[in-house]
């Protein structure tokens, strides 16, 4: 995921491997601004060294959720300041880092920095011939407007007295990627290849294929390429092709497939396209259009341009079917066979591929 990436565990559905749960991530991926949202800053600001920034009381922290589940995932948390009634907080770990504004009743953050728009100016920019500015509802005290502008999109949050709006994406506390679903309704933006009444059928026999046997049978079913020498033993992995940490997750396994080690089967799925402005889905269909041993090169090297094969399209909602029937929640995930004949599943960018790799090996695989 890209540095707002899951609450919890690091998928790219939205941020870094520790910020959120699921879809896939906090992100900087999700609803990321095409304008300059940092505040201007004294030159007395930027000098003052990052050991500047003081810590989240662990009261405070205890007090809000939102606050506490990111320092269960692990994060270390840093005062900003307040402005405009929201206190801003800046999660950190290793050298990742989010900024986040709270949620007035604490239950939520959103990734994101306040500009200096106000909400009356946004609409009035936003304002043309067709609507551009879409409103969200409410939600944890923030008032949502989706705003259009030609193909490209971006969600903000209203500051509580409407003099400033932020750019970005609202994680509940437990992880939940509340601005998805604030804009699944608009059309074109979530993915546009989906999951739907017209896919019952596939979907259905997925889910029957994991009931039945295990989600890795399911899995085996989906459309992927390939990467390594047929010998090695096979780990598959669900990718988003614009999903940071999925680029990372090919790689970190580069190595690996060229020692021999594992054979990666590459899944493409577009999971992002509520927050890429719909770009998943051309480059999962023009990845789905290569053939299985030039997929994952072409996706390596950027090379997902072109017009989508035939059969493209119906091959990425198979793979959404079963990605949704195994309750895939986010991109990477990696599923495998372990030499005892258990399957592995691990949702989120690992962290040891080696310890992976070892589990399909079994006790006497020879390290190389």
């Amino acid at each position: 995921m890209r540095i707002l990436a899951t609450f919890a565990v690091g998928l790219v559905i939205a941020g870094p491997a520790w910020a959120e749960n699921s879809d896939q991530e906090f992100k900087g991926n999700v609803g990321q601004s095409n304008v300059s949202t940092v505040p201007p800053q004294s030159s007395s600001e930027t000098s003052k060294p990052r050991s500047a920034l003081a810590p989240v009381p662990p009261e405070v922290i205890e007090r809000f959720p939102a606050l506490n589940h990111l320092r269960k995932s692990g994060a270390q948390l840093f005062e900003t300041g307040t402005a405009h009634g929201l206190r801003g907080v800046v999660a950190r770990q290793g050298d990742e880092f989010m900024i986040l504004q709270m949620t007035p009743d604490g239950d939520a953050v959103i990734s994101g920095v306040q500009t200096d728009l106000s909400v009356d100016r946004l609409v009035s920019i936003g304002g043309g011939g067709e609507p551009s500015v879409t409103e969200l509802g409410t939600k944890h005290g923030m008032r949502g407007l989706f705003v259009r502008n030609g193909r490209q999109f971006q969600v903000f949050y209203a500051t509580p007295d409407g003099q400033s709006v932020i750019p970005g994406v609202m994680w509940d506390a437990e992880g939940k990627n509340i601005t998805r679903e604030q804009v699944a309704p608009i059309p074109g933006v979530t993915p546009t290849v989906t999951i739907g009444k017209e896919n019952e059928a596939i979907g259905a026999a997925a889910a029957t294929q994991i009931t039945n046997k295990s989600a890795l049978d399911a899995t085996e079913k989906t459309t992927f390429g390939l990467s390594g020498q047929s010998s090695a033993p096979r780990l598959y992995v669900f990718v988003d092709p614009l999903c940071s940490y999925s680029v990372r997750a090919l790689q970190q396994l580069q190595p690996l497939v060229a020692r021999g080690r594992v054979q990666a089967a590459i899944i493409p799925l577009a999971v992002l396209d509520y927050e890429d402005n719909g770009a998943s889905t051309p480059s999962a269909l023009a990845m789905l259009s290569k053939p299985a041993e030039q997929m994952a090169q072409a996706w390596s090297r950027g090379e997902l341009n072109g017009p989508a094969s035939s059969d493209a399209e119906e091959k990425l909602r198979q793979n959404m079917a079963i990605a949704e029937a195994i309750g895939l929640r986010g991109t990477p995930t990696v599923i495998w066979r372990k030499a005892d004949g258990s399957e592995g599943r691990i949702d989120g960018l690992p962290e040891d591929w080696n310890a992976v790799i070892a589990s399909m090996e079994g006790e006497n695989h020879a390290a190389r």
